[in-house]
């Protein structure tokens, strides 16, 4: 006997909608895909979005965006997996080009989040709101690789305040300010508003040294 609920298409089982699945003759291919999931659930929440309203959104049937994505946690999964690996690697770059110096490390650093954070501000603030959605084991992945880029400015601070460039007494506690002020760049932002995205960042820069008390060992 059945209940007479028609269930959302993500709720099906793999299994039965392999059946469905076809290859899309042409559509947006995957990136294009995740730019409409990052939309929508943007707009309603990951709970509150089916893989159909994703399809629609991309110009695609069910079926076809299947054919790339067996579910919707895979597109969320996707999605946060991509922004932290892509993090983690525009940080490292910039503390491999900013040399020795600890304020120039901060700085380097400080601007490659806040310019992250600003690029795709819908994207990184649904990677902040739905990492409860995230499942297992993804969800224990995707925050090692957080915690990874808190230590990457863990270890700028600490090293900087050992050495007597910073001053700050709390150099953790002020390391994850710094993360924190700089992630809620994405949250207030507007591109219309007086300043521009590079004056944005310049002025975290000078806001995160301030509050190490660079200079003031």
């Amino acid at each position: 006997m059945t209940s007479g609920v028609t269930p959302e298409p993500d709720a099906v089982p793999v299994s039965a909608r392999s059946a469905s699945v076809e290859r899309p003759a042409q559509g947006p291919g995957e990136d294009g895909i995740l730019r409409a999931a990052i939309a929508v659930m943007a707009e309603n929440g990951y709970h509150g979005t089916s893989v159909r309203d994703i399809a629609v959104r991309a110009g695609l049937s069910p079926g076809a965006l299947y054919y790339h994505f067996e579910s919707k946690q895979a597109l969320l999964a996707t999605i946060m997996e991509r922004g932290i690996e892509e993090l983690l690697r525009r940080t490292r770059a910039a503390l491999a080009e900013a040399g020795d110096d600890p304020a120039a490390a901060l700085r380097a650093i400080v601007r490659t989040h806040v310019l992250f954070h600003l690029e795709d501000q819908r994207g990184t603030m649904l990677g902040t709101s739905e990492l409860r959605a995230l499942e297992e084991p993804v969800r224990t992945r995707h925050l090692d690789k957080r915690h990874q880029q808190q230590r990457l400015f863990d270890d700028v601070v600490v090293e900087g305040t050992e050495r007597g460039a910073f001053g700050t007494p709390l150099p953790l506690e002020a390391s994850r300010a710094i993360v924190v002020m700089c992630t809620g760049v994405a949250g207030w932002f507007s591109p219309d508003g007086p300043l521009s995205r590079d004056e944005i960042a310049s002025r975290y820069e000078r806001l995160a040294l301030d509050m190490v008390c660079a200079g003031r060992s």
